[in-house]
């Protein structure tokens, strides 16, 4: 078996063990009836002690990786015994940090079946998201009837099929998706590390990036997925576009690491697949390190003593084998990407009508400023600013540095452009790219405590015991801060009605609570399936629990410019205007979309309510919301079934 694909088999192992790792440990977890996390301090110490027995298994991977026996007999026998210690130390590392992130996240969320941030705000569209896409797998906008999707769809269309698998509702799905996901890719980026640098110095630095992603990106699922995987994977970029250090007159194609070139290519397009924003991140930092490469490459040929046409002509080599090397990495990259951008491209290029789209239109104060990890006062803080320092020091020496710090490099330059499209109208939502920055400088910083703890040992002696001692108590302490930092968005899981219509608090649960019957309703009244009806209503996480197919988005920032949300919008207020149930039909009629099959309003004294949302960036909020009522006289005829439920009023057309 040849050495790619023993890697390859190892890195899918680990992946597997990790989502499995992480099933287990939910199911477990869900056989017992847990108090709600924000009225008990139970979950707090079951945390805790999981955490505790995570980083315990860590420990037991990195001794065996450091005390393996050498191993006695023939060569061949030794290089065995050698695998078989090293593929022993990858599982227990890859159980280790699966069962970390399983009890960081799934034991404080234990007693709701809610993910963080319940059904609020955007992980209500996310949810909705995951719902479409495991009501059918065909890649399908979240909202909209037949539009090709506009949000990238990779992470929702891999967790609709682990919804049908397990048979789970879409909503239901969504916490253990986003757990076993970000578990997996934890698993598999520490035996990346291990493969890199040891498992002794990689089980750290993966601990300290999945501590941090865990702590800053785990709201966002498929992003923490992303930045585990990604900055593991920037050692391997930068081996793609270098290739072996040969003298600069030896480099070439047939040099070139193609598998390392796959590689990068399939992540990157990968990356298009789950994250627009990431995709293009990682692929500046490729780009970077190719001109990082060839300016470098270039000086190096600066020789007077070579005739200048001698020069010329390696240079002109050196640029073709540079970007040979980041266009095949590109091709592949566009090549993955069009699994799933593919559908909306190909409308697009149709000159399908698209407006109303406004998803960069968003600028937080996290937005406005320059993120500075390094500055904060937590251990997070301490080991980014350690970081930064060992990037500065060792980014000429080191690969490893060098990769890193144009990644810090890139995340900065892209929160300053950024910054600087605000005078043009627009953004590139940079602030969602501090996760990525502290995970980076992270990586770093561990390493950076590496090299200072090699010095301190040939300073004072061996003192590994004590420096691994302290570093487990820092370890342990920063972990079990993580559901700390994260309380807000697991109080508000506890506090949102869930598709069942309860809440995990066991306080009243909203008028979310009559969904079901809602459901029922529309069922037994249009006998079609919700994936067969189009529906008009404001109480979008109604859309996030039942795969119907929405008239309207959320807001203009989650919507497909293929919807027109802007020309919807006026639509949907000349159509208030309405009196009569005929005039309501003809305006239906007349609607260049699918008109509604259905309308879910709020219930008031002047009529029936509808209260949406317009775009009103640059102000922060960006959303300014308003009313709606359509006049009760609009539906009061044969053409429709009215039906009073709960605040809602329920309106079927006939």
């Amino acid at each position: 078996m040849s050495t790619s694909i023993r890697a390859a088999l190892r890195l899918v192992a680990a992946t597997a063990i990790g989502a499995i790792v992480a099933w287990i440990g939910l199911t477990a977890i869900a056989t017992v009836d847990w108090p709600a996390y924000n009225a008990s301090n139970v979950l707090r110490a079951v945390t805790t002690v999981g955490q505790v027995g995570a980083i315990a298994v860590l420990l037991v991977a990195v001794l065996l990786y450091r005390w393996r026996p050498t191993g006695a007999g023939s060569a061949s026998e030794r290089a065995q015994s050698k695998l078989s210690s090293r593929l022993l130390v990858d599982a227990i590392s890859a159980v280790g940090m699966a069962g970390l992130v399983t009890v960081t996240l799934g034991v404080p969320l234990a007693a709701t079946k809610l993910y963080l941030f319940g059904l609020s705000v955007d992980q209500q569209f996310r949810v909705e998201y995951l719902t479409r896409l495991t009501s059918s797998p065909r890649l399908a906008d979240m909202t909209y009837f037949d539009l090709p999707p506009f949000y990238p769809a990779g992470w929702f269309w891999l967790g609709g099929r682990y919804a049908n698998l397990v048979g789970l509702a879409g909503w239901e799905a969504y916490k253990p998706w986003s757990v076993i996901s970000i578990a997996a890719a934890a698993a598999l980026a520490t035996v990346l590390w291990n493969r890199m640098i040891g498992a002794d110095r990689g089980v750290a630095v993966s601990l300290a990036v999945t501590l941090t992603v865990l702590a800053y990106a785990s709201p966002e699922p498929y992003a923490a997925v992303l930045i585990l995987l990604g900055v593991a994977l920037l050692p391997t970029i930068l081996h793609a576009l270098r290739g072996p250090k040969t003298p600069v007159d030896e480099v070439g194609l047939r040099s070139t690491p193609w598998p390392a070139v796959v590689v990068a290519g399939v992540f990157l397009g990968a990356c298009a697949t789950f994250y627009t924003l990431y995709a293009g991140v990682f692929a500046g930092i490729a780009c970077l390190l190719a001109l990082w490469l060839l300016v470098s490459a270039w000086l190096q040929t600066g020789n007077k003593t070579v005739p200048t046409a001698r020069t010329r002509r390696l240079r002109l080599r050196l640029l073709g084998v540079y970007a040979a090397r980041l266009g095949v990495m590109g091709v592949i990259a566009g090549a993955v990407a069009l699994i799933t951008w593919g559908p909306y491209l190909h409308a697009r290029a149709q000159n399908r009508p698209a407006s109303g789209g406004t998803y960069e239109h968003y600028l937080p104060e996290a937005g406005s400023q320059l993120p500075f990890p390094m500055l904060r006062a937590t251990i997070f803080g301490l080991l980014a600013a350690i970081g930064f320092i060992w990037i500065l020091w060792r980014f000429r020496e080191r690969s490893i540095a060098l990769a890193l710090g144009t990644a810090v490099v890139a995340v900065y330059l892209v929160s300053l452009l950024s910054m600087a499209m605000t005078a043009t109208g627009s953004t590139l939502l940079a602030f969602r790219l501090e996760p990525m920055l502290a995970a980076v400088l992270s990586a770093a910083g561990v390493l950076g405590v590496a090299a200072a703890a090699s010095w301190v040992v040939g300073k004072l002696g061996d003192v590994r015991f004590v420096i691994g001692a302290v570093a487990t108590i820092l370890a342990v302490a920063t972990a079990q801060h993580v559901p700390s930092m994260l309380a807000g968005d697991i109080n508000i899981a506890y506090a949102d009605t869930d598709g069942n219509g309860q809440r995990a608090d066991k306080r009243p649960a909203g008028a979310q609570a009559y969904y079901p019957k809602i459901a029922a309703a529309i069922a037994e009244q249009t006998g079609k399936p919700a994936t067969d009806v189009v529906l008009l209503t404001a109480d979008f996480d109604f859309l996030s629990i039942y795969p119907y197919w929405g008239f309207q988005g959320l807001t203009s920032h989650y919507a497909n410019p293929l919807a027109e949300f802007d020309k919807r919008a006026a639509a949907i207020e000349k159509w208030s205007k309405a009196t009569t149930p005929a005039e309501m039909v003809a305006n239906l009629d007349a609607s260049p979309w699918r008109a509604p099959d259905v309308f879910l309003f709020r219930y008031s004294p002047d009529g029936y309510t509808l209260k949406l949302a317009r775009d009103v960036y640059p102000n922060d909020p960006n959303v300014s919301r308003y009313t709606v009522t359509f006049p009760a006289s609009a539906f009061a005829g044969p053409q429709f079934k009215v039906t009073e439920i709960g605040p809602f009023v329920l309106v079927v057309r006939n």
